[in-house]
Formats: C-alpha cells, structure tokens, sequence
C-alpha cells in the first residue's frame, strides 16, 4: 500500500504544480489558461529537443529549456495574447486560450518535427535509481517530483510573503487600478506572473512526460486534471490546491490496486477520478451558493471592466441598416454550398457533407453561447449522444435511419435541460468547468464502453437508401441545415428569443422586467442540446458510423473556437466553419508540402487567439466594414436636384416670415 501511496503523491505533486500555475494567473490576471497543457508541451517538447536530438547533457538542457525557453514562451505570448484579455468578457478569455492551446503544438510541430516514438525522458539521470523505504519502492523519478512541489511550495510562499515583489503581486491581485495608481507598473509584474507561470507549466510537462508520454493528449489530461484540484480552490487558495492535487493523486493511484489494469473497467474509472473530484467539488460550493465567478481585482477595477469590456457580441439585428452586400451574403452562401456537390469529384464532395453535418451541430454552440451567452463545453458530448442512440436504434432495433435521429435527439434533450438547471446560478466560468467535467465523464463512462467504442469503430449507422451517394446526402443534410436555421432565426425574432437576448445581455435587468431568466437560459439548453444530437446523428450518417473518438471533449473545444472566431450569433458563420473546417485541411494535405498539413489548425487556433482584439468575430467584423462603406457611398452620393440640400434648408428656414426671395 505505502508503494501505491508514494506513486500517488509523485503525480499529486505534477498535479499540483501545474495547479499552482493556474491559481496564481486566474487571481493576478483574471484569465482561466485553457492554454496551460499546450504551453507544457511546448516546453517538454524543446527539452526533448536539446535532449536527446541534440544530446546534451541533462543540467544543461533543464536550465535551457524549463529555465530560459519556458519565461520567455510566457512573455511572448503575453505580448501578444494576455496582456489584452484581463479586461474582456469570459467567453472571449476562455475561447482565445482555447484557440492558443490549439494553434500552438502544431506550430511547435512545424518547428521541431514529429515524435513518432513519445517515450520521453524526466529529469533523472540513466540508468535510474530506485530506493527502499519502509519495504516500499521509489525511484529517482518521483524523488524529483516530490523535490520540484517542496521547491515551488517553499519559494513561492517565501516570494510572495516576505519580498517586495511578492507584495507587489498581491496588490495587483487585491487591484490593478490602484496598483498603477501607486507608481508601481501592472505590466512588468503581469510579465513576471505569466513568465513565472509558463516556467511550472514546462516544469510540470517534463515531469510528466516519461509517464503519460510526450503528446499534446497526455499535457491535456495533466491541465485537466488539474481544474479539479483549481475548483476546489474556487480559483484563489492555492494551499488548498496543492492539498486537493495531492489528494487526486493518492486516490487515484491507490484505486488501481484494487482494479485489474487490463479491464476495461479500469480504463474507464482511473482516468475519470480528477474530474470526479471536481465535480463533487462544484456540487458542494453550488449547494452552499459559493460557485459564482470572482474574478480578480477591486471595486475600481470591476467598474473599469464593466466600462469598456466587450461581454455580447455584436447583434445581426440592430438598428443599423444592413447594406445590400450583408444582405444578400447568406444567400450567395448558401448558393455556392449548394453547388459544390455538382462541381466536385465523389472524395471532395464526401469532405463537403462532413463540413455541412459538422455545421449543424455547431448551430447548437450558436443558441447555447451566441443566443443564450451561455459558455457551454459539452455541445460535442451531446452530438455524441446522438450519434450513439441513434446508430443503436438504427442498426440494433431496426429503426429507419432518419427516425432513429430524430427519436436520438428528444431522448437527448432532457440532460441539456438538466445541466441548464443544474447551471442556471453558476458563474460563466464555472459552467464552462461544469460542462467540460461532464463531457470528460461521458467520453471515460459511456463511450469507453466495448460495446460503444468496438476496437475504435463504433456503431454502424447505415444511410437513408434514397441517399446512395455523397451529392445527395450533401444536399439532404444542407436542406436539413437551412430549416435548422430558419427555427434560429424565429426563435431570434419571436418574444421568447426577445427574452433570451434580454437575459444574456443583463440577468438583473431582465429579472426587473418580469422576465424569467430560467425559463429563458431552459429554454435555450433544450433547443441547442436538441439541434447538437441532430448534428451528431447526421455525423454518425455521414461517417456511416457512430465514432466516439469523434466527439471528445476536447475535440469541441476547438469546434467552439473555430465558431467563435467567425462569430458566435452568425448562423452562416456556422456553416462556414463547419465547411472551412472539414475542406481545408485537406486542401493543404493534397496540394501542398507534407510539413505544412498543420497549417489549417494553426490558422483556426490564431483566428480564436484574435478574439482579443475583435471580440465579436469576423462576420461582424466584416458586416460593420460593409455599414461603414455603405456610409461611405451614401455620403459621396451627391443629392438629387429636385431636392434641397440640408444647407439649403437651414439657410431658408433662418430667413424671416413673408421674406420675398
């Protein structure tokens, strides 16, 4: 037992350093890094790099790379990310550090070339040393573990209690408004936070790669087991992190004793006891009414940041009028999708119904968090769930194909309703955790299963047999995509859908009109749990199968990012990216250099990463372009000569009554 014991704490203490990185920038910046894994990998991978492609010796190349490489990843991308999203809304926070964790291991990729074998190196010498303590085994491995939490422990506490920057990071903490105010300069501490922060995420990466592999997967899994440990600080104790990370670890390891490692039964508990934590953790703090976001920063700095931060995203429908360009531009959209099939060969019209089904499950993330501003990180789970009942339904029960979707997704929608409950207090952060933990729980619980995942094949789910060839279920899925659409947009436009906008932009606003948040945020989850089981369905159609490795969590993430960056409440915008998504990186695999194949991913993770900077997307980006030219034009447009100028006016309404001229 003391063996599984001591294991268990060499991967609490991982746990609880990359714990500690989250908790110091949530409460010094005010930005939950999503990024955090991607940054470990970054810097496991240039350790990998100076080590063993390069062999130098281990000193040099751990000072080099967690040392030097990994400050200096922080600064950069301080430079040009965090620095501009303290004061932006949370949706745009957490998807540009989405969008950061999705462009930048490819772009570490592109630069230092694919592992084939991800067996990595730790930090201790070869061949390693193991020890005997009390009858129990250690090695050097988890001895440098344990040394590297006792370090960050001890030199943190001693830095932030007993040194002029340490009182300098807890004022920017307390206010960064007041702390300029002092003389003292926000930016320079903001730079030696993040540099501090991405040294532990390269710390925790490297010491975490000889186990879980040096692979973007295995970095991810670290940071998500570490949101476990980060909420049950509710995002500030970091005592309380490292004491639940370490708690995490034990457990974790200590169940393995009792589970034979080659069931599947193991491989579905081990892997989902973080996220267990996290959820008891938020069930907990959501009883007690404890699970609202506090964000960073004092009364001056909450009303800076209500001022001048971007929370919802720019509305189609305002009052502006639409030049004729904006107007016509879904329909030429839609005009070209409609084409495609007639113009490309049978693979690259297979990619273009992918893009299409792909489209209408991300409708879901246009009601759930472009309508609704909810941050919803399960909208793939519940494609999945589609996927999954239906193909069942179809292929077990012999049900028709386009019934058993349909049937899919009503079974489907009482958990979105459930969850949009379960959430309705919760702040936005939290409930991107929330949804994210349940995605994680479905993906190890339900669709581990063998009889779901079958060797990684799924369930087989035939097509509708008036649908033989990709033309024709490209068209059918389009067709089921504009009447998809066309219920948004109603809803939109109805009274229920004025509601819905006035609970997104002001609860209390809205509360104070004698509208029901509840009923609205409910009605919302039920309408985009439906729409995202249809897309999973018509997933399942297309791939003639329903893929649970399809539909991870983390996966959805990206789905979320992609659809943002062009904009959360622009229906086009969803079948852009769905199209954009599944076609282009086909596009660079076919006609352009092998290297280059991750480009695609790289341009959708910098398209989120701009958020920053235009948080509404570029569809709305573009749309204000168009209205600004169309001012433009109306303004050059000389005026017509049987009408009087606006000078003209004034000059005849300035002279007296009965003047003769």
């Amino acid at each position: 037992m003391l063996s599984y014991v001591l294991a268990g704490l060499a991967l609490g203490a991982i746990y609880a350093i990359a714990a500690a990185s989250l908790v110091v920038t949530y409460v010094s910046s005010g930005v939950f890094n999503f990024a955090f894994g991607a940054m470990a990998f970054a810097v496991a991978r240039f350790y990998y790099f100076l080590r063993v492609e390069h062999d130098w010796p281990l000193p040099a190349a751990a000072v080099i790379a967690i040392g030097v490489f990994g400050p200096a990843l922080g600064v950069a991308l301080y430079a040009l990310l965090f620095r501009y999203l303290r004061l932006r809304s949370p949706l745009v926070k957490i998807v540009a550090t989405i969008g950061l964790s999705v462009a930048l291991p490819p772009a570490v990729n592109l630069v230092f070339g694919h592992l084939v074998n991800i067996t990595a190196p730790g930090l201790t010498p070869e061949p390693l040393r193991v020890f005997h303590v009390f009858g129990a085994v250690v090695d050097m491995n988890q001895v440098i573990t344990y040394a590297g939490l006792a370090a960050v422990v001890v030199a943190g506490t001693a830095v932030l209690r007993g040194t002029d920057m340490g009182l300098r990071v807890r004022a920017l903490v307390d206010s960064e408004a007041l702390t300029a105010m002092s003389g003292v300069s926000p930016t320079r501490i903001s730079l030696g936070v993040w540099a501090v922060s991405s040294l532990l995420a390269g710390l925790a990466g490297v010491l975490i790669a000889p186990t879980a592999g040096l692979s973007v997967d295995g970095m991810t899994f670290l940071m998500a087991a570490a949101f476990a440990a980060v909420v049950a600080a509710r995002l500030r104790s970091l005592p309380i992190a490292v004491g639940v990370a370490l708690a995490m670890g034990v457990t974790t390891s200590v169940v393995q004793r009792y589970l034979d490692a080659g069931t599947s039964l193991s491989a579905q508990i081990v892997p989902s006891i973080p996220f267990v934590f996290m959820l008891a953790f938020l069930l907990y703090y959501t009883v007690r009414g404890q699970a609202g976001d506090s964000a960073p920063g004092g009364a001056l700095d909450r009303a800076i940041r209500t001022g001048t931060s971007n929370s919802a995203p720019a509305d189609e429908d305002s009052g502006h009028r639409r030049p004729l360009a904006g107007r016509l531009a879904p329909l030429i959209t839609l005009v070209i999708v409609a084409a495609l099939p007639f113009v490309f060969d049978e693979f690259w019209t297979g990619l273009t119904a992918t893009g299409i089904v792909m489209a209408i499950a991300l409708l879901s993330y246009t009601l759930v968090t472009g309508e609704g501003g909810m941050i919803w990180l399960c909208q793939i789970t519940f494609a999945g769930l589609g996927a999954v009942i239906a193909a069942e339904l179809a292929t077990n029960a012999g049900w028709s194909p386009l019934a058993a979707v349909a049937a899919a997704a009503v079974c489907v929608v009482p958990l979105g309703v459930i969850l949009g409950l379960l959430t309705i207090r919760l702040g936005n952060l939290y409930i991107a955790l929330v949804t994210l933990t349940f995605g994680l729980l479905v993906q190890n619980l339900v669709f581990g299963r063998e009889s779901i995942y079958n060797a990684g094949q799924g369930i087989a789910m035939p097509r509708p047999e008036w649908t033989p060839d990709n033309r024709t279920f490209a068209l059918f899925a389009l067709a089921v995509f504009v009447v998809l659409a066309v219920v948004v947009l109603n809803l939109r436009r109805s009274t229920a859908g004025l509601a819905v906008t006035a609970a997104r932009e002001s609860e209390a606003g809205a509360r104070t009109l004698g509208l029901s948040v509840l009923q609205a945020k409910v009605l919302v989850s039920g309408m985009a749990t439906f729409v995202a089981a249809i897309g999973g369905g018509f997933l399942a159609l297309n791939y003639q199968s329903a893929l649970p490795d399809s539909f991870n969590p983390f996966f959805g993430m990206v789905w979320l990012a992609v659809l943002v960056t062009l904009g959360s409440r622009s229906i086009i915008g969803a079948l852009v990216a769905g199209i954009a998504f599944a076609v282009l990186p086909n596009v660079f695999q076919t006609y352009l250099p092998a290297e280059l194949a991750e480009v695609p991913v790289i341009m959708f993770g910098f398209g989120a990463i701009m958020l920053a900077r235009n948080p509404d997307g570029i569809v709305a980006m573009h749309a204000r372009q168009l209205r600004d030219f169309q001012g433009w034009l109306d303004r050059r447009r000389p005026a017509p000569a049987d009408r009087p100028t606006p000078s003209e006016l004034v000059t005849e309404s300035a002279l007296p009554t009965g003047d003769s001229r």
